[in-house]
Order: structure tokens, then C-alpha cells, then sequence
């Protein structure tokens, strides 16, 4: 369908089927669905009426390729004028075939991996019949508190934006009309949603223009440009205003600064929430604040189609306005190809090949690998194939290894530990027991891991949260391991055996009580659907650990945020400084437990120091950074080589350390090779207090290694005349 014929088909509309378009429903509202018709709860009294359903534009969780074809067909023949619905969902780390979660992936630090899963993701949900993805979520995120970390690739924005970039080139690719095995990518949740307050989902947010543009916007403006179709609202607040009745930032900000015409959604039941938020007397003022501020679909909630009529008949809403909303739907749908093939995707006898194939979970599998990061090593691992192993924790036979937002992924087809570890090993060598539960621990089971470990060469003790304690409303104040499982390792320790912890998990974790007693420990995270084999193929060494963390592990909660790339004070602790009047904390250090980059493998790499091309940097002559690192232990090993910097004298106050490049490459034992970036001014560029966006003139320095602490470093200058 050519743009004229969507003005023409526009025109056609009536006001209430325009509003109609603007309501997104959940399937059970549609009939083909499983459940369709069966309207209960909160739903029934949501007061939609058949007109509406029959002339709405997007249904929300629907999928099933069966299922899709029937709620299609059957909403063609009662809508007036023929207009497809668009099928959307959140395929966040997989459809059937689940990879390890958004905060695992970022920790492999390889964008092509990344890219491939969102790849296989939108195969898999294509051919189900869903058209539009929810992600990926590009929010920066520094308090591990905050359940929805795992669904963000940490607390960097250049590197959440190029994860941004790759995901959104999975999920859509090249010919999002003509590849019907791709998904249109909505970017979320925009904006600054990962700075809730005290951790808390849901919560307000309060934080400067400033900081906004220069650490939280960057990712999301990343998707965008990498052509991302849509964009959903966050939650919280900015500036006192909810951000579904943000006209400065939607409006303003997103569409008319930044150029954005794809369509803007409402996470589910923002729109209503502004009247809890205490910026909407009733759903009439909630309906006409979010509409002004451009929000183009509403969410589960019913204030347009019960109120907009209203406005537009009384004045303060101009038709127009409606009609540009609804413009950008009818061009999604064009681009998804829907008016020519509504069906899309949508293939039965398909869906049976493709979904959780060999080749998807292999890839799965592969990412899992690259995912994992090595926290502890005291000479431990890996495991030698004929010792004897005692696999004891709530883990050790678990399914729940998928992760929070893992929809359609199946728990009993996941990859478990102890069947992985038998098959590798042989059964004779592997002996299992539970331990313990999540949070909670019998005397009975204490005598069963005890005996079990008694007869080991070496205990494997697989722990950590169950998946519901992470993910959307799954904010903790304590982010230890729950204290059930801390017992048992303390236990454990009293028999003089070498313990081994692998930790599953949506977040960052509080390591008291884990690291003083663990010889080794490796986070796996919640890995997906191919996780134990994946772990035990890091465990016996036939893979090497190469992840690297996005998120730095706290000392404490006590320190949370923590985070690599803080600001300096005026009173820092220093070498020399005064142990009273500087900033520090009296029981505990500064710095997080584990920084940001930081991951062990079963090899060791060296690194030279750095080399300049030159140490004055200009607009049009870049600087090249040369280092040798070289593999000085006795196995093949990948290494991720970090590029950062630092303004020393900004305009305003700038970072310790700011990530701007890396590159991850492989070394056989003994070998080395020179890695080289090329820094240019346009990097050095921030917003200033007056928001222009502009290099200084002066000193910075330049570190490289293999982590934001260890590093080695040089300066150079920057001149603008």
C-alpha cells in the first residue's frame, strides 16, 4: 500500500475507529484467541465495547501461529475497512529458544553473538505471528537493587548503545518489508527508567538535563539510528512529570529534536497512571496529556477511547493531532507489509522446524558460553575429568535458569547442571545432592550434601536467586545470596574440601559470605535454555571464560550506586590525603568489589604500554593507540582489550574513566598482537552546562587494559586553534 492510499484509507476512518487504532488489548479480548471472549477481572471492567475490539489496532501477548491466523482472519471480517491488527509481545532474550539474559549477554562483550539472538529470536516469533518485539531495553543502569538490571547490558552508555545497535539489527535487519523473519524492535523505556529511586520499580527519577543527554539518552538514540520502529514509555518520572505525559521530552525532545515518526507506546497502564502520579485529576486529563505529548498507543488501559471523542468534540484536542498518531500506525503496518499479506510470518507447518531447533539452541548455547565470567580461581579450575565432583545447591537440578522474561522458554526442556555434568563426566563421577532450597535449609539436608561431599575430590555448589527474585518488580534491598544458601556454604567450608560456586542470577549480587569461602566462583547468570551444558564446558576446561562484567559488584549495598565511570570530589582519598576530611566510607572502601570489565580466564595475558602516534590530538588529527598484549599462560584464551579516557579539566565536572572502544581477540598460548584504536576528537565531545555538545582544549589521559582498574596509562593533549 503506497502513502497515498494510507491518507485515502485515513480519510475513510471515523473518529472512533482513528481512537480505536490508538487501543492496544490483550488477546483475550480477541476471538480466535484460546481465551478469547473470557473478559474477567480488572478487563471486564475496562467498559470496551465490541466496536472497539473490532476496530482496534494492535493486540498485546498473542502468539502461536495457529492462534495469530485465527485472530487475524477473524478481526478482517468484522474491521470496516479491512486494516490489520499488529501481533506484539516481549521477545526480550528469546522466543522458545532462550539466551542468557541482556545483562549476561552484554557481559560476552561480542556484538555479533548479540545480534545473532535477537536474529533467532525474531525468526522464532515471525513464524508465531508476532510482528513487534518489546526491546531492547536500552536503560543505563548502576543500582543492582533494581530487579530490571538484568534485562539492561549494564552501566556504560557507549556500550549499551552498541548492544542497542545490535539487537535492533537482529531483530529487524536489512528489509524489515520483505524478511518475514524479522520483527519490527521497540526501543525501552524511554527514558532514565534504570535510575528509579532507591532501586525501587516504578519509582521517580530526578536528575539534571545534563545527565540526561550526556549518560541515559545516548543508548536509546543509538536504536533509533540503527532504525528501531518504535519507542515505549518508561514508568517513572523526569522532572516531576510522568514520562507518558511528557510533552518535553516526547514531544519536544524525541520527536521534534531528535526527528523520531515511528510510533510511541505506552508501557501497560501508564497512561491511567497519571493519575496516581497526581498529574491527572481523571482519566479525561490522562487521555489529553498523553496524547498531547505524542504518545501514539495506549497500553491495557481505556482513557482514549472512553475520552478523546469527548476533547476533540469540546476543543482541546485538535483532530490533527489524532490523525498524525494514527498515520504512524498505518505506516508501521505498511512497513511490516500487513495491508499486501496481514498473516505476515505466520506459518504452522514452519513453526514446527524452526522453533528451538538444533541450530537455535547451539547458538544459545555458544552465547551462554561467551556470557559466563570467572569471579575467583584460586587454582581450582577447571576441573580435572576424573575427579570426583559432589553437585549440591538448588540449582544443581534446576530448571529455573531461564530468567525473567523468558515468556514461551521452557523450564523442563532447559539445560540442567547435573545432567550435563554426568554426561561429561560420567555418572560414576558426579554425585548430587540439594543442599538446600532457595531460602531454606533442614538438618536432613545438610547430612545429605555433607555425605555426598565427604566422598568428592572437589564440591560444585550451584547457587543463587530464583527467577522471580529479579526481573520487573523484582527490586531487593539485600542482594546477598539468600541466607539458606550462605549456611550451606559456610557448612561446606568446615570440610577442608576446594568449593567451587556457580552463581545464577538476574543481578549483581552482595558476595559477603560467598567470596571468603568459595575457592572459585563462576557467575553464570540465569544462562538460558542451553546453560548447563554451557557451564560445564567452562567448568572441565573445554571452553576458557572470557566474559567480562558490564556491572560492577558492590562491596556492600551500602555503597549502591557504584559504578566505574564517577566523578571526582574536591576532597578524594588519595595517597598522602588526610584520613578524616576526604570522601570515603569509614568500614568499607570506595571502590566496587569487582569493577566494570573485570573477568579471569585459565590463561593470563601482559600487556605492553601503550603507544601514541602522537600526544597533541587535533579536529582533523586523530590519535592511534597501539598496545602488545601477548597470552603468557599455556591455553588459548580470549581477552577483552579496553580503550578509556579522561578530561582532566572540563567545563563541568567529567568521569574518572569513560569507555570508547575494545576489542575482543583470541591468543594461543605464547602468542602476541598488537591491537590499535583510533581516538578522534569527536569522542572526546560532551554537553556542557549550557547543553552544547563540543570538546574542551587540554590535557586528558589515556588508559588501556583489561579491566577500569587495571590499566596502563598516557597522556596527551587536546588543541583547537
Amino acid at each position: 500500500m503506497k502513502d497515498q492510499q494510507l491518507m485515502s484509507l485515513l480519510n475513510q476512518m471515523t473518529l472512533e475507529e482513528k481512537i480505536a487504532q490508538l487501543q492496544q488489548l490483550a488477546a483475550n479480548f480477541y476471538e480466535g484467541a484460546e481465551e478469547g471472549g473470557q473478559i474477567t477481572g480488572p478487563m471486564a471492567s475496562m467498559g470496551i465495547t465490541d466496536h472497539m475490539v473490532e476496530s482496534s489496532g494492535s493486540v498485546l501477548g498473542l502468539s502461536g501461529a495457529a492462534q495469530v491466523i485465527a485472530v487475524q482472519e477473524a478481526h478482517l471480517r468484522k474491521n470496516r475497512l479491512g486494516i490489520p491488527l499488529l501481533m506484539m509481545a516481549d521477545i526480550v532474550h528469546g522466543f522458545k529458544t532462550i539466551f542468557p539474559v541482556p545483562l549476561a549477554i552484554g557481559c560476552s562483550w561480542d556484538m555479533e553473538r548479540a545480534e545473532l539472538s535477537a536474529e533467532i529470536a525474531a525468526k522464532e516469533a515471525a513464524v508465531s505471528g508476532v510482528h513487534v518485539t518489546f526491546a531492547p531495553m536500552a536503560d543505563l543502569v548502576r543500582d543492582p537493587r533494581w530487579g530490571r538490571v538484568m534485562e539492561s547490558t549494564g552501566e556504560d552508555p557507549y556500550l549499551n548503545g552498541r548492544f542497542a545497535r545490535a539487537f535492533v539489527r537482529g531483530f529487524q535487519g536489512s528489509d524489515l518489508t520483505g524478511d518475514v523473519n524479522r520483527l519490527a524492535a521497540c526501543v525501552k523505556h524511554f527514558a532514565a527508567y534504570g535510575l528509579s529511586e532507591g532501586g525501587r520499580d516504578y519509582n521517580t527519577v530526578d536528575l539534571s538535563e545534563r545527565q540526561l543527554r550526556e549518560y541515559y539518552l545516548p543508548a536509546y538514540r543509538a536504536a533509533l539510528d540503527e532504525g528501531a520502529e518504535m519507542v515505549m514509555t518508561s514508568f517513572n518520572t523526569i522532572d516531576g512529570i510522568p514520562i507518558s505525559g511528557n510533552v518535553k521530552l516526547l514531544r519536544q525532545l524525541l520527536r521534534e529534536e531528535w526527528g523520531f515518526d515511528g510510533v510511541l507506546i505506552s508501557d501497560w497502564g501508564a497512561v491511567k497512571e497519571l493519575i496516581p502520579h497526581g498529574v491527572a485529576e481523571d482519566e479525561a486529563e490522562a487521555a489529553l496529556k498523553a496524547i498531547k505529548a505524542s504518545v501514539d498507543i495506549e497500553m491495557m488501559t481505556e482513557c482514549y477511547v472512553h475520552h478523546l471523542p469527548t476533547l476533540v468534540a469540546d476543543g482541546q484536542v485538535d483532530e490533527s493531532i489524532i490523525d498524525e498518531a494514527v498515520l504512524r500506525i498505518l505506516k508501521l503496518k505498511q512497513r511490516l507489509g500487513l495491508f499486501e499479506n496481514p498473516l505476515r510470518g505466520a506459518d504452522v507447518e514452519k513453526e514446527r522446524e524452526v522453533i528451538f531447533c538444533e541450530d537455535h539452541r547451539t547458538a544459545a548455547r555458544e552465547l551462554a558460553i561467551k556470557s559466563c565470567v570467572l569471579l575467583k580461581n584460586d587454582l581450582v579450575l577447571p576441573l580435572a575429568a576424573e575427579q570426583r565432583v559432589a553437585l549440591i545447591g538448588p540449582f544443581a537440578k534446576s530448571g529455573d535458569i531461564l530468567g525473567p522474561w523468558s515468556w514461551l522458554g521452557s523450564t523442563e526442556e532447559a539445560s540442567r547442571l547435573a545432567t550435563a555434568m554426568k554426561t561429561r563426566a560420567g555418572a560414576g563421577k558426579i554425585t548430587v545432592a540439594e543442599g538446600s532450597g532457595i531460602d531454606s535449609f533442614t538438618e536432613e539436608q545438610w547430612l545429605e550434601a555433607k555425605a555426598a561431599a565427604l566422598e568428592a575430590d572437589v564440591i560444585v555448589l550451584a547457587l543463587g536467586e530464583h527467577s522471580e527474585m529479579s526481573g520487573e518488580a523484582g527490586s531487593r534491598s539485600d542482594i546477598r545470596l539468600p541466607e539458606a544458601q550462605r549456611e550451606l556454604l559456610q557448612r561446606m567450608k568446615t570440610l577442608d574440601k576446594p568449593i567451587v560456586v556457580v552463581l545464577f542470577n538476574g543481578r549483581p549480587l552482595d558476595l559477603s559470605g560467598v567470596i571468603e569461602n568459595a575457592d572459585a566462583i563462576l557467575e553464570a547468570w540465569f544462562p538460558g535454555s542451553e546453560g548447563g551444558v554451557a557451564i560445564t564446558s567452562l567448568l572441565y576446561g573445554d571452553e576458557n571464560p572470557s566474559g567480562r562484567l558490564t556491572m560492577s559488584f558492590p562491596v556492600s549495598v551500602g555503597q549502591i550506586p557504584v559504578y566505574y565511570n564517577h566523578f571526582n570530589t574536591g576532597r578524594p582519598l588519595a595517597p598522602g590525603a588526610d584520613k578524616r576530611y576526604v570522601s570515603q566510607y569509614l568500614d568499607i572502601p570506595n571502590e566496587p568489589f569487582l569493577p566494570f570489565g573485570f573477568g579471569l580466564s585459565y590463561t593470563t595475558f601482559s600487556y605492553s604500554e601503550p603507544i601514541l602516534s602522537g600526544e597533541i590530538m587535533t579536529k582533523d588529527q586523530p590519535i592511534k593507540v597501539t598496545v602488545t598484549v601477548t597470552n603468557t599462560g599455556n591455553v588459548q584464551g580470549e581477552e577483552v582489550v579496553q580503550l578509556y579516557i579522561r578530561d582532566i579539566s572540563g567545563e563541568v565536572v567529567r568521569p574518572m574513566k569513560e569507555l570508547k572502544d575494545f576489542a575482543k581477540i583470541s591468543l594461543s598460548p605464547g602468542e602476541c598482537r598488537k591491537v590499535s584504536f583510533t581516538l578522534t576528537e569527536e569522542q572526546l565531545c560532551y554537553y556542557h552546562s549550557d547543553l552544547s555538545f563540543s570538546s574542551d582544549p587540554g590535557q586528558f589521559k589515556l588508559f588501556v587494559g583489561p579491566n577500569s582498574q587495571e590499566v596502563k596509562e598516557r597522556d596527551f593533549r587536546l588543541t583547537l586553534a
